[in-house]
């Protein structure tokens, strides 16, 4: 059975492909289809970004489709970047590290909680897996953390450098791949997807 994730972060696709390889899936990128689609993430929550994504791929492609959307959720912002945090910079062309600094910018003026090694977080991820006949199916996972000033580690992307995991006294891009792709909010969204997805296997 083909299965297409519906995305062309590298990094993304790196930790699903970790975490679904194990499945006699064979998965395919959007590449592999010549498909280049924009799907605009109107949604207003990561539930319905993640199905705008599964059902657009699902269309174009008539393939079972899994998508998903994820975002990094800071106490002391009020929950911001959140949603928007792929997007959380006014320039144009901003990187990684240009959204990394302009969150640290926004924390300068919030002091850390007392005993605590920086400003308490968590990533959440919802997967969306769309059925060629139409359904769709929501999995989601989460990662508690905490922002810190100085980025540490380079095996990660987007916010990893600076999203400290207190039970692993590391950044989440200084964790090896294999303890990643079991902790983290993607890894923990997929392995709650596997009972679906394995559910999908048996009935075809």
């Amino acid at each position: 059975m083909k299965l297409l994730i519906a995305s062309t972060n590298r990094g993304k696709l790196r930790e699903i492909q970790a975490v679904l390889g194990e499945l006699p899936f064979e998965l395919l990128l959007p590449a592999d289809l010549g498909l280049d689609l924009k799907v605009e993430e109107t949604g207003d929550t990561y539930a319905e970004n993640a199905a705008l994504k599964a059902r657009a791929y699902r269309q174009a492609s008539g393939l079972l489709t899994l998508a998903d959307d994820s975002g990094l959720e800071v106490d002391a912002l009020g929950g911001a970047p959140g949603l928007h945090s792929a997007r959380f910079s006014p320039m144009p062309g901003a990187t990684d590290a240009d959204r990394r600094a302009l969150l640290l910018d926004a924390l300068k003026s919030h002091p850390v909680p007392p005993q605590k090694p920086g400003w308490p977080a968590h990533f959440h991820c919802t997967v969306a897996i769309a059925l060629p006949s139409g359904s769709l199916h929501h999995a989601d996972g989460r990662c508690d953390g905490y922002i810190i000033s100085e980025e540490r580690g380079e095996n990660g992307f987007g916010y990893d450098p600076i999203f400290f995991i207190a039970e692993q006294q590391a950044t989440m891009a200084e964790l090896p791949s294999e303890i990643k792709n079991r902790i983290s909010h993607r890894a923990r969204a997929l392995q709650a997807a596997l009972p679906i997805l394995h559910q999908l296997l048996r009935t075809g």
